[in-house]
């Protein structure tokens, strides 16, 4: 049974494409991972389950048409529209674009904890959406903060406590705020 800890989501699928189960689907890793035959997870029912890609070929500079083992209709296809998919943890390392980059998406569920402001609050999402990735913190009092993912802020990670500590700049926690 593969577990929530076991794996990353990696992209989603969006639509069925034509009238064969195929579909198409963003990736957020090198498309070589599922070029080689790596599971492709979706939850079905709560459950995480492994589909293998039949072919994978481009569509586009960022989205790929997925042929997945035994779906072999667009019925059949249309249960995996605009769901997440996962792969494995330990699958992943040699598939992302910058192999020393940390999973950010590992951190949703971390307190963010500022040498000088203290606890800000937890990580609720992580947005990759502009040319520097942020933290999208929701604190204690129901605002939302963004803090940029760079390494001069980390101090610490602790995956134990899930804690990350931080040296912010005076004013940044104020500056991108965003009242609830």
């Amino acid at each position: 049974m593969i577990k929530k800890e076991d794996i990353v989501e990696i992209g989603k699928f969006q639509k069925t494409h034509a009238l064969k189960g195929e579909l198409n689907a963003l990736l957020d890793v090198e498309p070589d991972y599922a070029f080689d035959g790596n599971p492709l997870i979706v939850s079905v029912d709560g459950i995480f389950v492994p589909f293998y890609p039949e072919s994978v070929r481009p569509k586009g500079s960022e989205s790929y048409l997925v042929k997945l083992r035994d779906i072999d209709s667009q019925q059949d296809a249309a249960m995996f529209v605009n769901k997440a998919i996962y792969g494995l943890r330990s699958d992943l390392a040699d598939y992302f674009d910058d192999p020393d980059a940390e999973l950010t998406a590992d951190f949703v569920g971390f307190r963010i904890v500022d040498s000088s402001l203290g606890e800000i609050g937890t990580v609720t999402d992580i947005d990759d959406t502009t040319a520097n990735v942020l933290f999208v913190v929701g604190t204690d009092a129901g605002d939302t903060v963004y803090i940029p993912v760079a390494e001069e802020f980390i101090d610490t990670i602790d995956d134990d406590r899930q804690v990350i500590e931080t040296t912010l700049p005076d004013g940044l926690v104020d500056l991108n705020a965003k009242k609830a």
